[in-house]
């Protein structure tokens, strides 16, 4: 079955017009047949959340900064993770339609990703002082808010329980999703604690930069939230009950999570702003990447010198001559040839699943970043 997903699927996110995505009965379109309307319930998703605190009606200037904050951090990215639950679902049910209430739902589940997304990312350009993301200033970097994106961060994170409870009260699974979300939340807090105390603001160790470090970093940090957690919330709305498919979908998109990182390092450092929305930083903010993690284990003495010299400086020299390092260590082609090797394993693996549905769900997801340039 995977064989013939995978046939179907290789290469149509480059072709204009391609529509869909066979898996068993089922069709989807992975650009997004569901985009528009997903789209739109933000919106209906957002006014039932200014209509449901008191604080957000005391003021007119409370609603207005709310509204604001959240249309700037929620819905500017490419929504993958968001629609990921709706096309995840329908290649995962076995009626022919989804009834209106659980299109609504998998979309309510959607973007309860995405804002758990977006706290992420609001917290994250604070520790890092990053000055863009999603190709515009980050928030905190907007006038008149600064540290007041903390504040907006832990609403970002609380709004997420109050979606669930609306959309989910009523169902079996509810007190499942809700787990589920806490869960994935502290893995990806603990994720973040392991990356900022192996590369502390002001103190460069590149002692600690290994690649045990690194992985265990991008498995918490990455690839529960961004990879688990949409199929999770697809499996429990389409009645899954077995824990082994749980299980063995974590196992496959946990791969795909480090794979997924690993790119996102590369990209920060050899990809263009304009296209990857956002100015790299590993470099100049000492973080544990792959880049530098394999520069270390591949660099002579003179080249680990030169690192150490240069690598977590805000100076633009300086990254440079770390970006020379990494070319004359030929990363690029590393990166490449780990590119194919990482391919093919998670394809294998996703053969060896004996649920058609699942690995149709799983094709759709790797097919989804491989080789992307953003």
């Amino acid at each position: 079955m995977r064989i013939v997903i995978a046939i179907v699927i290789l290469h149509i996110f480059d072709r204009p017009g391609a529509a869909k995505i066979l898996a068993g009965s089922k069709t989807i379109s992975p650009a997004g047949s569901f985009r528009d309307k997903f789209v739109a319930a933000f919106d209906k998703i957002k006014k039932e959340l200014l209509a449901d605190c008191d604080a957000f009606q005391f003021t007119r200037e409370s609603r207005e900064w709310v509204s604001k904050m959240l249309d700037y951090n929620v819905p500017g990215g490419k929504l993958n993770r968001g629609l990921s639950v709706i096309d995840s679902l329908v290649l995962l049910k076995s009626e022919d339609e989804l009834s209106r209430d659980e299109i609504e739902q998998a979309f309510a589940l959607g973007w309860c990703i995405e804002w758990l997304q977006a706290y992420f990312l609001v917290m994250d350009d604070i520790m890092d002082d990053s000055h863009t993301r999603r190709g515009k200033p980050s928030w905190f970097k907007q006038p008149n808010v600064g540290l007041v994106a903390a504040n907006d961060a832990l609403l970002l994170r609380n709004h997420v329980p109050r979606i669930l409870r609306k959309y989910f009260h009523g169902q079996l699974y509810y007190f499942d999703l809700r787990e589920l979300f806490d869960e994935v939340e502290y893995q990806t807090a603990c994720g973040q604690m392991l990356d900022l105390i192996t590369s502390p603001a002001g103190k460069v160790d590149l002692s600690k930069y290994v690649m045990e470090t690194y992985l265990r970093i991008v498995k918490f940090k990455t690839a529960f939230y961004s990879f688990y957690l949409p199929v999770a919330c697809a499996l429990y709305m389409s009645g899954e009950s077995d824990n082994s498919k749980f299980e063995s979908a974590k196992q496959i998109l946990l791969q795909m999570g480090t794979y997924f990182q690993i790119q996102d390092d590369f990209l920060d450092c050899y990809g263009h702003p304009d296209v990857i929305g956002k100015v790299g930083t590993d470099i100049q903010d000492a973080k544990c990447s792959w880049l530098i993690v394999r520069a270390i284990e591949r660099a002579d003495a003179s080249q680990k010198t030169r690192l150490e010299n240069n690598y977590g400086k805000k100076d633009n020299a300086c990254v440079e001559e770390v970006k020379k390092v990494y070319n004359d260590l030929g990363l690029a082609a590393a990166f490449s040839e780990y590119q194919q090797t990482s391919y093919g394993r998670i394809l294998s693996a996703i053969d060896r699943e004996k649920s058609t549905r699942l690995q149709g769900v799983l094709s759709l997801f790797l097919e989804k970043i491989y080789k992307r340039q953003r």
